[in-house]
């Protein structure tokens, strides 16, 4: 389990991480989310000692990172794909943070035929793709067999096959009982690995849930409906109190629920084709827990 309590980091007079708690449980892939400049790289470095806390700490299975002889055995760690020595092969890369935490040779092999680069681990990483050093760096992430994992925006540089694998191999890790906390832009993608989420917004814990509970509380529902009988049907649900919007395929409704409409339909002999409840994707839900937290607003110019 990574436990994180009461974290607070501060460069001068700007706090980047204001006292903030979660907590990561085995047997699971947690999604690590948030706006740019939320906090969520900064808080990342923190929980492993490489940026020193105002206060707060951060433990993996009751212990802090800084406190473990051989780290790699009990956390893997990713953060910056582009850390491996530009001069290095890959395998001597691997093979010195083996020999740094008391790990095998024959280990370097299996996690470079684990992550797919057996056939070019004797290349320089300066020669390296970024997908390429993406693989590598989770190559060190599984030296130690650790029992938690860390990986910032792991499935950047990777193409759809990489992130397919990336995806494959989260799962497989948590469902060995480890504590998997995964940073990413790619909601789509943490839609379909996480089972839980932690979301912050100017340094502040906004809410720590399942994924579908997440959906739930912040995404938008609406009904979608198809009849022959549309245009008249829409002005009894505007008469309802219901807010129609006419597509090219049926009609989309607000502010009334499946039953809602199903009974009016009936009151008012309306053939129905299709009465469906939908909601939001995680992006939209995310995308409004959030707006108050986006450090930059973009607009859609066209202007002169």
């Amino acid at each position: 389990m990574i436990l994180v309590e009461n974290m607070t980091k501060r460069f001068g007079k700007f706090t980047a991480v204001d006292d903030l708690s979660f907590v990561v449980n085995p047997g699971q892939v947690t999604g690590f989310l948030g706006p740019n400049g939320s906090g969520k790289s900064t808080t990342m470095r923190c929980m492993i000692g490489l940026d020193s806390l105002d206060s707060g700490s951060t433990t993996f299975n009751g212990q802090r990172y800084v406190d473990f002889r051989r780290p790699l055995h009990s956390v893997g760690v990713l953060l910056d794909a582009g850390n491996a020595h530009v001069g290095r092969t890959a395998r001597n890369h691997l093979r010195w943070l083996a020999q740094s935490n008391g790990i095998s040779k024959s280990r370097v092999d299996e996690v470079l035929e684990i992550v797919g680069l057996t056939d070019v681990s004797r290349r320089k990483v300066g020669k390296y793709s970024l997908g390429m050093k993406q693989r590598l760096g989770l190559a060190a992430v599984l030296l130690g067999d650790p029992r938690a994992v860390i990986l910032d925006e792991p499935a950047n540089g990777l193409d759809p096959e990489g992130i397919r694998w990336i995806r494959e191999m989260l799962k497989k890790l948590a469902s060995e009982d480890r504590a998997v906390l995964v940073s990413s832009h790619l909601l789509s993608e943490i839609s379909l690995i996480a089972d839980n989420l932690i979301v912050i917004g100017k340094g502040r814990l906004i809410d720590q849930c399942s994924v579908p509970d997440f959906i739930g509380r912040y995404a938008q529902r609406w009904v979608r409906i198809e009849s022959p009988q549309l245009t008249e049907f829409a002005s009894i649900l505007e008469r309802a109190g219901g807010r129609t919007e006419l597509q090219t395929s049926g009609a989309i409704v607000h502010n009334l629920d499946a039953t809602t409409i199903g009974e009016l339909a009936a009151k008012n002999s309306v053939v129905l084709h299709q009465l469906a409840t939908e909601t939001g994707s995680l992006e939209d839900a995310f995308l409004e827990l959030t707006s108050s937290s986006v450090e930059y607003h973009g607009t859609l110019g066209g202007g002169k």
